[in-house]
């Protein structure tokens, strides 16, 4: 069943799902303060949410991962297969919470963002979440699985009727979700994107099941100049799992500006880590760029690429990071653009270089100087976008060569690796 859409023009109509009374004013108060928003109400816990979403029909959904009678995986799994929506996940800032919003970002949310812990922590959060909230409402989301729920687990039921149980669940007994089928979901449910910045919102296709193994490089050995620079937004971790999970171990080095929270960064790559057939981790100032080595801009640090210096040890690599801070470019930090700059500057002609998934302009300004330098670039293609917006940018500008499916991107890197020619610099 697919949620009633905003008209044209009109606000963003948003249900906050917090078991935290004080967490509720604080989210309820500062998405208010935004004309473009309207909070059609709030919950307390997803049984009292399910009938808030079928009575309210918000388009957007900001949810707490622990409640009481079900947790928000749970509930998150069930409502991607029996009434998707967009939805931002508020995660406690812990290690476990970390893993558990990047469980949700894999059972279909589209953000996470830090929970505050008190009145006068949220600070800068507010503005994030209204910014966040305004994205989930331009992305489409893919319907999960409903055969994978469990007998009784069922909360909608058939065509939207809830299917209430007599007696909510213990708390104390909610299982864990169970892990993530790897097959494609039934059909895609687009959400219409309210007034404000154009984005596409065409239907999304159901993901096809990743492969058992990395694709193989058969081709010759890797400059040793060569660099690939990968930057995302709303949607990107699971896009960048994707494409990182299906490439093999060899490759020349790569550095990724993924825009998340600086909590959740380290747990993201050591995901991609443990996933990958290579070495995935969290930048540190002065890492070397290795071939067969993958790192992730640290959260609300900026990660910049720039020239070894000369008879730096340990021996290798002709690259190596910077980790800074300062100003926000787009809003955001780290920022796609900055990585992207300083790759055109030092490695010019030897990047590839893509910009994935994601609202806004970010990477658009330095994939085209990139491309001027002579890189190989692309955008994510439109149709396998969760928010066409970067990379819409990214083309309409020239900046991108090609767009490229996301499913394709592993084997259009293998084919950019293997041609070893940088592409004419253009002016």
């Amino acid at each position: 069943m697919m949620p009633h859409p905003p008209r044209p023009g009109k606000p963003v109509r948003v249900l906050v799902v917090d078991d935290s009374a004080v967490v509720r004013h604080l989210v309820s108060d500062a998405l208010s303060r935004d004309p473009d928003i309207e909070v059609a109400g709030t919950a307390m816990d997803p049984y009292i949410a399910r009938d808030k979403i079928l009575r309210l029909q918000p388009d957007v959904l900001t949810l707490d991962l622990e409640m009481p009678r079900m947790d928000g995986l749970t509930f998150l799994r069930i409502l991607m297969a029996e009434h998707p929506l967009p939805v931002v996940i508020m995660s406690s800032l812990t290690q476990q919470g970390s893993h558990q919003a990047l469980d949700a970002l894999r059972l279909g949310a589209v953000d996470v963002i830090g929970k505050p812990d008190g009145p006068f922590s949220f600070g800068e959060l507010g503005s994030q979440l209204v910014a966040k909230v305004k994205a989930a409402a331009h992305a489409r989301v893919r319907r999960g699985d409903a055969g994978a729920l469990r007998p009784g687990e069922s909360m909608f039921g058939a065509a939207g009727v809830p299917a209430k149980p007599a007696t909510p669940p213990d708390p104390g007994r909610c299982a864990p979700p169970p892990p993530l089928p790897p097959g494609p979901g039934a059909a895609p449910v687009p959400v219409p994107a309210p007034g404000g910045p154009v984005v596409s919102v065409s239907p999304l296709p159901a993901p096809s099941p990743p492969p058992a193994a990395p694709l193989r490089y058969a081709g010759p050995a890797p400059s040793p100049r060569r660099l690939i620079v990968l930057g995302a937004s709303t949607g990107g971790t699971e896009a960048l799992r994707q494409v990182l999970t299906r490439l093999p171990g060899g490759l020349p080095p790569v550095a990724i500006v993924q825009h998340i929270p600086a909590t959740f960064s380290r747990a993201f790559a050591e995901r991609l880590g443990k996933l990958c057939a290579f070495e995935v981790r969290e930048a540190v100032d002065g890492d070397l760029l290795l071939p067969g080595v993958a790192l992730v801009a640290p959260g609300n640090l900026h990660l910049l690429v720039e020239p070894r210096p000369p008879g730096a040890a340990p021996a290798g690599g002709v690259w190596r990071v910077r980790v800074v801070d300062g100003p926000r470019v787009w809003h955001q930090r780290p920022a796609v653009d900055l990585l992207f700059r300083s790759a055109a500057e030092c490695a010019g002609r030897h990047a590839i270089a893509g910009v994935l998934t994601g609202m806004g302009k970010d990477g658009a300004d330095g994939l085209l100087r990139l491309r001027r330098a002579g890189a190989v670039t692309f955008a994510q293609d439109e149709a396998s976008c969760i928010v066409y917006g970067m990379p819409r940018v990214a083309w309409e500008t020239g900046a991108a060569q090609r767009q490229v499916a996301l499913d394709d991107i592993p084997d259009f890197l293998l084919r950019a690796v293997a041609d070893g020619a940088p592409a004419r610099a253009v002016t």
